[in-house]
């Protein structure tokens, strides 16, 4: 479940700001809005999910409804994310958490992955939040690929871009540094992943990786939205619509 397209309340006036706060100010993305309201109905969108019989859901927090401003970390933000894992473990559901998703806060920078002083912001900020929360497995990236992307796409670099090739190598390096550094706690258990969309369940690549993470629970809007989800709003109420499921998203 992406927090950026899905929970709503980030991007807009008085709320967090993340990394695609400018671009959203020169109509080059569409943000999230509201999306799905998802933050305030957690809980009845997991009761669906443990009526499919859905094997788990892997949560992506926000790290910058969490950590809106560089040294303040929002302990209500925290106390919900705790609240909607034990609530899904509740219905019977695996919880993995992602705690860096694709969009970072905006105090990060635009281009945060290539500063060498984001490798230890990062893993202080990992290292709080799997002291704080509590998960069955832990990804420390979201969506990795994502993050070096905009080094590459003419549409979300900026216009001066020059060597960005070897820019998302030199990225690439930094998010193995911070992974190699929060990989060092032995009492949370990180797993690597690999996020496929709905469509692509039956071909997912599998070598290598422990957990599949199918995109998404639910529907969202903006630059990280699914383009189906199981789950969907309709008006007031949320429904199931994608009751035909692979054998492999169920519980055994």
């Amino acid at each position: 479940m992406s927090a950026y397209a899905c929970e709503g309340g980030l991007d807009g006036r008085y709320q967090p700001a993340t990394c695609y706060r400018p671009a959203l100010a020169l109509g080059r993305r569409r943000g999230p809005g509201t999306a799905e309201g998802l933050w305030e109905n957690y809980e009845v969108v997991l009761d669906l999910a443990g009526d499919l019989q859905l094997a788990g859901v892997s949560l992506e927090v926000s790290w910058a409804r969490l950590e809106p401003r560089r040294g303040y970390r929002d302990e209500a933000a925290v106390s919900r994310y705790a609240e909607v894992i034990a609530h899904a473990r509740d219905r019977g559901l695996f919880v993995n958490v992602a705690a860096i998703d694709a969009a970072w806060p905006a105090w990060l920078g635009q281009e945060a992955w290539l500063m060498p002083w984001v490798v230890p912001v990062a893993t202080d900020y990992v290292n709080w939040l799997t002291s704080s929360l509590s998960a069955d497995s832990w990804s420390v990236f979201a969506a990795r690929g994502s993050l070096t992307q905009g080094f590459l796409d003419e549409g979300a670099g900026p216009p001066w871009r020059r060597g960005a090739r070897e820019d998302a190598r030199s990225a690439s390096r930094n998010l193995d540094e911070i992974a190699r550094a929060v990989a060092g706690d032995d009492g949370v258990a990180f797993v690597t992943s690999a996020a496929v969309e709905l469509d692509e369940v039956s071909s997912a690549p599998v070598a290598g990786v422990d957990e599949v993470h199918v995109k998404s629970l639910v529907r969202g809007v903006g630059p990280l939205a699914s383009a189906r989800g199981i789950v969907a709003r309709r008006g007031d109420r949320w429904v199931p619509v994608g009751r035909d499921l692979a054998p492999v998203l169920r519980r055994a």
